[in-house]
């Protein structure tokens, strides 16, 4: 299973990210592919503690669809509505200029990698989270939105 605490599949996003173009057009959803990195990089930024989201979790959240989404092999719902917060148009980073913006979410993906050691703030929806729950979850957040960019 693919997990941000194999290095191999950190490069592998960071390799993915770093073919994103301004020019790149969404499979589906709303978002560009430049407000996508904003959201990635705003959704790092909530489990590092330096942005905010507001709880969406109840017990089923917590449990049962943690679960599925974090361990059974299946890719993520498209169109699965993201906290305020953090979306694109509403509460998430305005996208500036594309180039720092990628390497603002390198960046962020690196210390995210290394910090989620650490006690991390709750995910919005799944609630408390472990060291290898947060890396797992890191991966295949990357993964669905790069995808969605046919990356």
């Amino acid at each position: 299973m693919k997990t941000l605490r194999n290095s191999e599949d950190q490069q592998e996003i960071l390799r993915r990210v770093a073919q994103l173009s301004p020019e790149d057009h969404s499979h589906w959803g709303k978002m560009s592919a430049h407000q996508m990195l904003c959201h990635l990089r705003d959704s790092y930024c909530v489990v590092l503690g330096e942005k905010t989201a507001s709880p969406a979790s109840g017990f089923l959240q917590r449990t049962l669809a943690k679960w599925i989404s974090l361990w059974v092999p299946i890719r993520w719902m498209k169109g699965y509505p993201t906290r305020p917060e953090i979306e694109q148009g509403k509460g998430g980073s305005a996208p500036k200029e594309f180039t720092s913006d990628l390497k603002a979410l390198q960046t962020v993906v690196s210390r995210f990698c290394q910090a989620v050691l650490a006690p991390c703030a709750p995910h919005p929806v799944f609630g408390v989270m472990s060291a290898n729950e947060w890396l797992r979850w890191g991966y295949l957040h990357a993964d669905h939105h790069l995808r969605q960019f046919g990356r």
